[in-house]
């Protein structure tokens, strides 16, 4: 394993201190490495929404050109698709 040396505020590392005091976590880098897998698990997240967003966006544009609807219209044709479905 590689050794870093990070700072960290006095309010972190009192966390981490008690994390391990208390038993939770067996050492300060075992509470570091689960706050990095978390983290990792974060931004796989945000990528995966980030790429449904994107196929969205997408899918939008190829639907066509945008047109002007009303309320009255859009409530009309939501209620049309619903009644179809049963």
């Amino acid at each position: 394993m590689r050794t870093m040396t990070i700072s960290l505020s006095q309010q972190q590392a009192s966390r981490i201190k008690k994390a391990v005091d208390t038993g939770a976590y067996a050492s300060n880098s075992e509470v570091l490495r689960d706050a990095l897998r978390l983290w990792e698990q974060r931004e796989d997240l945000r990528a995966l929404e980030l790429a449904r967003l994107k196929k969205a966006y997408d899918a939008g544009l190829a639907s066509g050109d945008a047109r002007e609807i009303g309320a009255e219209d859009l409530l009309k044709e939501f209620r049309k698709k619903a009644a179809a479905r049963g």
